[in-house]
C-alpha cells in the first residue's frame, strides 16, 4: 500500500511539474497529431494537461471512489479529447478537454458508485451530481420560508419529476445492501435477506402453461362462435366481447327490436355456445362461459 501511495505521489508531482504550453506550442502539437498521427506529440499534449485532470478529479473525491481511479478515468477522457481536437477551430485545448475529462469521470462514478445502476439520461446525471449542492442551497431558503417544497424546486431546476428527486435522495443517503447478507442464525445456518423476498408472480412453468392454455381456449371459442347466426354473433360481440359493453336498450334501438328481445337472443346465443364447446371439447374444465 505504501509503495502504491508513493507511486501515486510521484505521478502527481510529475504532472504538476510538467511545463505549461503556449498557444503556439499547443497548436503545433495538435497539428502534428492530427496530420501525422505523431504519438510523441499526443503524449506531450496530454502530459502538459495532466494537472487539469487531477484538479477535475479532486472535485469528485467525496463520492468515495479511489482518487487514483478518478485520475485514470480522467486521463482516458484527456486522450479522447486529444484524438478529437480540431486545432483549426482556434479553441484552447484545455477548454475542449475539460468537458471530456469531466464526462469520463462522471461516467465512471455512475458505473461504480453503487451496485444498483442509476439513470443515465442527461437529466438523471445532472440530478445525481447536483442534488447535494442544490439541496444545501435551497434548505437555507426553506428554513426561512416554510412553504418552499425543496424536492419540487430541485425537480424544476434539473428538469426531472419530483418523484425522481425523492428516489435519488434516498439512494444517495443509503448504502448498498447485499441480499446475501446474513440476518439470523439458526440450526440450518444463517438466514439471508434473499430468503425473505416474496415474488407473487407465477413460476415460469406456470406462466408458460397459462399462455398455452389461453391460446388453446381462444381457438376453441372462435370455432364455437361459428354455430351462431349473424345477429346472435353481433349481439354477443357488443355485449360480451367488447371493452365497453353495449346496453340492451341501445342494441334494441340499433336492431329495431325491444331490449327484452335482445336479452332473449343473447341468452339463446350463450346457450348455443356452451353446447358447441361441450360437444367439441367434452373434457372437464373446458367450458369457459
Amino acid at each position: 500500500m505504501g509503495e502504491i501511495s508513493g507511486v501515486r505521489r510521484t505521478f502527481v508531482r510529475a504532472a504538476m511539474d510538467a511545463p505549461f504550453l503556449s498557444r503556439e506550442e499547443e497548436h503545433g502539437l495538435a497539428l502534428r497529431w492530427k496530420d501525422e498521427k505523431d504519438q510523441v506529440a499526443l503524449h506531450k499534449l496530454a502530459a502538459a494537461h495532466m494537472r487539469l485532470v487531477i484538479a477535475i478529479a479532486a472535485r469528485f473525491r467525496h463520492y468515495g471512489l479511489p482518487m487514483a481511479d478518478l485520475i485514470q478515468e480522467g486521463h482516458v477522457g484527456l486522450l479522447e479529447a486529444g484524438a478529437r481536437f480540431e486545432p483549426e477551430r482556434e479553441v484552447r485545448f484545455s477548454t475542449y478537454a475539460t468537458w471530456w475529462i469531466r464526462a469520463s469521470i462522471q461516467d465512471y462514478i455512475l458505473r461504480n458508485w453503487s451496485i444498483v445502476r442509476g439513470g443515465t439520461s442527461s437529466a438523471q446525471k445532472a440530478l445525481f451530481f447536483n442534488l447535494r449542492r442544490l439541496r444545501a442551497k435551497l434548505s437555507q431558503s426553506a428554513a426561512a420560508d416554510q412553504t418552499i417544497d425543496v424536492h419540487q424546486e430541485i425537480a424544476t431546476a434539473v428538469g426531472v419529476s419530483r418523484s425522481d428527486v425523492a428516489l435519488m435522495e434516498a439512494r444517495l443517503s443509503g448504502s448498498d445492501m447485499s441480499l446475501n447478507a446474513p440476518l439470523t442464525e439458526s440450526e440450518s445456518g444463517a438466514a439471508e435477506r434473499v430468503d425473505f423476498l416474496v415474488d407473487d408472480a407465477p413460476l415460469p412453468d406456470e406462466a408458460v402453461g397459462e399462455a398455452i392454455d389461453s391460446e388453446r381456449r381462444v381457438k376453441w371459442l372462435r370455432s364455437a362462435l361459428t354455430v351462431l347466426s349473424e345477429r346472435e354473433l353481433n349481439i354477443l360481440r357488443e355485449r360480451r366481447l367488447s371493452e365497453e359493453s353495449a346496453t340492451l336498450e341501445s342494441l334494441g334501438d340499433r336492431l329495431g327490436i325491444s331490449k327484452e328481445r335482445v336479452r332473449q337472443i343473447e341468452s339463446r346465443a350463450m346457450e348455443k355456445l356452451r353446447r358447441a364447446l361441450l360437444e367439441r371439447h367434452p373434457e372437464p374444465n373446458t367450458v369457459l362461459i
